[in-house]
């Protein structure tokens, strides 16, 4: 297993460190201290299992450093672990394609759960954050978080890749409905339908909403009318 982590704080990169090796005792573990350490790293390396990485660090703006990764390494989960929880942020980090979003606040074992839960293909959002920056209930957040974790296991036996919520997501798109008329219809937050919506798209390879609805027809997920 290959590792590839980065923090500016010396402090918190060694300890970090310290933790995953710990855990993954063979783990190779490569240290970067900047966005331009890692692109640096990047075009020696990239089969990595795993990059882990602050949010505000030099070398780069976070957004720009972050689209750059992804599409260097399409193929390798990437974790946010970061101070900063903000709604939108959050959700641009998903947009670009982040696997998880960790605080740095977490207890190790918590840190490494999540970890964990990413290595095997599923996305990890603290239920904390989607709670407290877009208003979801703790029922309804629970039932989020189990989607979010289903949203890159194989297809279930009716042969659909997205999960039942991204289904109907899918359908009021379909229907041409906006986030807003989404929200209101399935009784979710306008936040919790922008997550579903950005996950149905990674699952289904396209970048928006027509192509999703074609995708979606081709795949027959959604009945061609």
């Amino acid at each position: 297993m290959k590792f590839l982590i980065a923090d500016d704080h010396e402090l918190f990169l060694q300890g970090l460190e310290f933790v995953l090796h710990k855990e993954y005792a063979k783990a190779e573990i490569v240290l970067a201290n900047s966005y331009s350490a890692i692109f640096d790293v990047l075009k020696k390396q990239k089969d990595f299992d795993l990059i882990l990485t602050d949010l505000a660090m030099p070398g780069a703006n976070w957004f720009e450093a972050l689209e750059k990764i992804h599409h260097d390494c399409p193929e390798v989960p990437i974790i946010i672990i970061s101070a900063v929880f903000d709604k939108d942020i959050l959700q641009k980090t998903f947009d670009i394609g982040v696997s998880g979003y960790i605080s740095k606040s977490f207890p190790n074992s918590l840190i490494i759960s999540a970890i964990n839960l990413v290595l095997a293909g599923g996305m990890y959002i603290p239920p904390e954050i989607l709670q407290m920056s877009m208003n979801v209930s703790p029922e309804p957040m629970r039932n989020l978080i189990k989607d979010l974790n289903e949203t890159k296991k194989p297809k279930r036996a009716d042969g659909n890749i997205l999960t039942p919520r991204q289904t109907e997501v899918l359908q009021c798109l379909a229907k041409g409905l906006s986030n807003k008329q989404i929200a209101y219809e399935l009784g979710l937050s306008e936040g919790t339908v922008k997550i579903h919506i950005t996950l149905l798209m990674r699952t289904l390879e396209v970048s928006n909403r027509v192509a999703a609805i074609l995708e979606g027809k081709k795949l027959g997920i959604l009945q061609n009318e």
